[in-house]
């Protein structure tokens, strides 16, 4: 009985512990082998397993110190929003182009479809002139703190798979989010919230699912936890009937020492993982509600927002988005649904669901954005705005045109808008142009490794060098493909 249960602790003892206790050194050696000694200035991989939640060491200082990340779920039109194309107007409603349409993948476009125009007016705002259709007004009213890349690319055209490469960088699963590997790399500046928060509107989850917040191959305290803007703010954190706060921190001490027991015996650093997020999942039960209640918030931001305290709406999540920024979150994360406009139904049309989706959008941003200015939050907290891919200037034709009673448009994978501000980018700049339809880039083309590579330096990370050892590979938020930092969109 001893010698097998000697056999099964053998079994459970990791390479990383085999090189922390080897008599002979080989830890050391390997350490200094990989430039990790003490003194050899590179950034650490590792955490101090008893805080796993400590910063590593930036590569350089910072200019954020936190994202707020607003998804558009499903991927709204550059062409009716940003990417103004006067001689996409002439052309409306003539026959594509074959140069558009030839070596081309589509996800339903079939046959020869007519071209688009735009379906709204644009005007240009600001002293930066950028151009804004009358969908945004009050967005509008911010242009000149709005960075726009115009030139967004992506190497996928369907939603699951462009979403996971737009948040963890692959587009397969099992891949840490951004979120993850910000919260990583940072540390949490309250320990009583998770670093990284996901708040979701729309009335349905993005395609891929709670992948897209998910910790990967990084140990699961820094995977995104998702709240509600309504109800229990975080599901399964009440205490069940019965059960008082001094029993469950009776249980948890208890179930603490059990843990930090098999941790001794078998060395698994998941396990001391396990116990941060019982203790953190504790310490939310007191501090979530309290960050997670906005009916204490003055009148007039709920005037300002929009808000309507006790429902489900992007609004209610924009405000939380900046209490949860000033409680100390490190990447707040908000997925807005319904922005797939093909035209297949009235939903999804760009005259009337999409209209809907902007009205829902625009004063709630507007809002977060002034927010975040006055209380001095803005020049530290990076805005992210955008969707996983683009639309096509041509209009989509499923079915040869019989599947497409409304306007719409198909996916383009080959150009796109996102938008940022604050947090260390330029105000009041756009970068990169499409050609004279907005379906290619013309110039200085941002593929999402190079977004990734961006946000990362803004925190201070070199994104070649944060990286994260697993199945013999440095993983890294940008992958192993060629990556570079957008240099003309940084102060």
């Amino acid at each position: 009985m001893f010698q097998h249960l000697q056999t099964e602790k053998l079994h459970h003892i990791t390479r990383r512990r085999f090189l922390r206790d080897c008599p002979t050194g080989l830890g050391a050696m390997w350490l200094a082998s990989q430039g990790l000694a003490a003194g050899a200035g590179k950034l650490k991989i590792s955490h101090d397993p008893s805080s796993p939640l400590a910063p590593l060491l930036p590569s350089f200082a910072p200019k954020a110190k936190r994202v707020i990340f607003l998804h558009m779920d499903g991927a709204p039109s550059q062409l009716e929003l940003f990417d103004y194309k006067p001689q996409l107007v002439k052309y409306n409603g003539k026959e594509c182009p074959k140069e558009y349409l030839e070596g081309q993948r589509f996800a339903f476009i079939q046959g020869v479809p007519k071209m688009l125009g735009p379906q709204f007016a644009f005007k240009q705002h600001g002293q930066s002139g950028a151009w804004i259709s009358d969908r945004l007004p009050e967005l509008a009213k911010h242009a000149d703190k709005l960075c726009f890349i115009k030139t967004m690319q992506t190497d996928q055209f369907n939603h699951g798979p462009a979403q996971l490469l737009l948040h963890t960088g692959n587009q397969n699963l099992g891949y840490a989010a951004m979120g993850s590997w910000l919260t990583w790399g940072l540390g949490t500046e309250n320990q009583n919230l998770p670093g990284f928060m996901v708040l979701i509107s729309g009335g349905r989850f993005p395609r891929a699912g709670a992948s897209l917040w998910g910790s990967g191959f990084l140990p699961s305290v820094y995977q995104g936890v998702q709240c509600r803007s309504a109800g229990d703010p975080v599901l399964n954190t009440t205490n069940p009937p019965g059960i008082s706060r001094d029993i469950r921190r009776a249980a948890l001490d208890s179930l603490a020492k059990l843990n930090a027991k098999a941790h001794a015996d078998f060395g698994d650093p998941e396990t001391i993982t396990r116990i941060a997020q019982y203790e953190m999942a504790y310490r939310m039960q007191v501090s979530v509600p309290e960050v997670m209640s906005i009916e204490n918030e003055p009148p007039e931001i709920h005037a300002m927002y929009g808000t309507r305290p006790g429902k489900d709406s992007f609004a209610n999540n924009c405000l939380l988005a900046r209490r949860l920024a000033e409680a100390g979150t490190r990447f707040i994360q908000l997925f807005d649904w319904g922005w797939d406009s093909h035209g297949s139904n009235a939903a999804e049309s760009l005259g009337d669901g999409f209209v809907n989706k902007c009205r829902d959008i625009d004063k709630p941003i507007g809002a977060l954005l002034t927010d975040l200015e006055q209380r001095g939050m803005l020049d530290d907290t990076l805005v992210v705005w955008g969707g996983e891919f683009g639309r096509t200037p041509m209009q989509e034709n499923r079915g040869g045109g019989e599947g497409n009673r409304f306007t719409g448009r198909d996916h383009n994978p080959n150009a796109f808008t996102i938008w940022m501000a604050g947090g260390g980018v330029k105000p009041g700049v756009t970068f990169g142009e499409t050609d004279e339809m907005g379906y290619h880039v013309a110039s200085d083309p941002v593929h999402l490794r190079d977004l990734h590579a961006t946000m990362l330096h803004l925190f201070g990370f070199d994104h070649q060098r944060l990286a994260y050892p697993f199945q013999g590979l440095d993983q890294k938020l940008t992958g192993v493909k060629p990556a570079k930092v957008v240099k003309g969109v940084l102060v």
